[in-house]
């Protein structure tokens, strides 16, 4: 798209450009929100700039259904082995890092960028200022959170040229930047046999474990900073086997 001018992209070009990515495999959401991108473009180009542009083509283009999402759970052995893996690795952040993302919902740069100003222990509570959606919220921390950010924080290597919580190795300007999790995260589930598993899989594992514990909709989305009920149950995915439980406790009850 990069060798068009905004004045030369037509409504058929845009559908052209949709239907090329959805046939190489994008999925229909992230199609959605690049055609959202180029939609504001226009948007700013013609209200805020002043470039004569008569109309909007994105408006005129249907754009993909979200579809369902995805639905990956893990299993308890999945799950044991996964941590296991990532408790092995040398460097304790993995591990630390995973952890934090399944106990809090937390999204991966969330977690990454968080620095010791953010993280209150006493009052178990982290505060997020920077955020997908763009608004602020207060994460509740439970007892196993507390722990994990206990540990990092009084990690005896940890480097005090830095006010990141998982600091990485400094780069060639010699600043230190977010840990990077992406190749050791693949090893770390390569070494488990867990396939089929993204990061952001464990905010869907997360949520979903926080509704099955018994939390209401508005809870969880206090905790997980989803703005409206419709999204946040594109991320619950409760397993049948947990409800059977909870109907056989209700019951007795």
């Amino acid at each position: 798209m990069a060798k068009y001018g905004l004045a030369q992209l037509s409504p058929e070009r845009i559908a052209e450009y949709r239907d090329e990515h959805l046939a190489e495999g994008k999925s229909p959401n992230t199609v959605r929100l690049e055609m959202a991108l180029l939609g504001h473009l226009y948007t700013t180009a013609i209200r805020e700039w002043g470039l004569g542009l008569m109309y909007n083509p994105v408006a005129n283009v249907r754009r993909p259904s979200p579809g369902q999402g995805r639905d990956r759970r893990l299993s308890w052995s999945e799950l044991r082995r996964m941590l296991k893996a990532c408790d092995a690795h040398s460097n304790p952040m993995l591990d630390w890092v995973v952890r934090i993302a399944l106990y809090t919902a937390m999204r991966q740069g969330e977690i990454l960028s968080l620095t010791h100003d953010q993280v209150d222990l006493q009052r178990r509570i982290l505060r997020l200022s920077d955020t997908t959606n763009g608004s602020a919220r207060t994460v509740p921390l439970s007892r196993r959170a507390v722990a994990v950010f206990r540990a990092a924080l009084n990690n005896p290597a940890r480097p005090r040229d830095s006010d990141l919580i998982f600091p990485g190795e400094p780069g060639r300007d010699g600043m230190r930047r977010p840990y990077q999790i992406h190749k050791v995260w693949a090893d770390a589930l390569k070494r488990a046999g867990v396939a089929n598993l993204r990061f952001h899989d464990l905010r869907h594992e997360a949520v979903s474990r926080l509704v099955e514990m018994g939390l209401s909709d508005q809870e969880v989305a206090a905790i997980s900073g989803h703005k409206s009920m419709q999204m946040l149950r594109r991320y619950m995915h409760l397993r049948a086997e947990d409800l059977v439980e909870r109907l056989d406790s209700a019951k007795r009850r």
